[in-house]
């Protein structure tokens, strides 16, 4: 094992709900009726994505795409910057993998803005070689376009690098990439079948540990 590349949206970071207060926040500022099912439709999406899924269902006029997207991200900013939190095992994990000297990466379908403003809330930086972001590629997971260009900034090939992944779209991309993805799926949905595409599954990132990673790397 070479090295690991890391989902961020609520695998680090318990950030899900500050995209979903944003999109309620910016989006009925504009006159969209945002409705919680709804956003569990938008929550695997790029912002951008977002931003077009909302004006396709109501438009607005006083205000371009462009400046309501970053309203958006600004605003998710701002609540990371204050009230972000470090999900389980998160600080344990990289300290082990940067102990023994593992690449560590991360692919995210975030803007790119958003990046460090998580790794500084979570003072995890440091241990981040590369990191990836869906505004750098032509196309947000479940493509693989963010793990393919994380990959080449580690200068690692793909069978040597896990992936751990919340969401059906980040385990299809990483798994799309060649890399096999572990599955961290949210409580309520850790016995989706959905989950069984991943070649292991597991509660939080501290049932972890490196001999795990060395048996899924020599599976077939």
């Amino acid at each position: 094992m070479q090295a690991v590349i890391f989902d961020m949206d609520g695998l680090l970071i318990d950030s899900e709900p500050f995209w979903q207060q944003a999109e309620f926040d910016v989006f009925s500022s504009v006159g969209v009726e945002v409705t919680a099912d709804l956003t569990k439709l938008t929550a695997a999406m790029t912002t951008r994505e977002v931003t077009e899924f909302w004006y396709a269902k109501q438009p607005w006029q006083s205000t371009s795409l462009e400046e309501v997207e970053n309203r958006v991200i600004e605003r998710v900013k701002y609540l990371i910057e204050t009230q972000g939190q470090a999900l389980q095992g998160v600080h344990e994990l990289l300290g082990s993998l940067h102990h023994a000297k593992v690449k560590i990466g991360l692919a995210t379908n975030s803007p790119q803005d958003i990046i460090p403003s998580v790794l500084r809330r979570l003072n995890i930086a440091e241990y981040f070689t590369a990191y990836t972001s869906a505004d750098e590629v032509q196309q947000g997971k479940p493509a693989p376009d963010v793990y393919q260009l994380t990959l080449r900034k580690l200068n690692t090939e793909a069978h040597q690098c896990i992936a751990f992944e919340d969401s059906l779209g980040g385990i299809t991309a990483a798994l799309a990439a060649g890399i096999k993805a572990i599955a961290v799926p949210h409580a309520d949905e850790f016995d989706d079948e959905k989950f069984d595409l991943a070649p292991y599954k597991i509660r939080s990132l501290t049932e972890f540990n490196h001999k795990i990673g060395k048996a899924i790397l020599t599976c077939s």
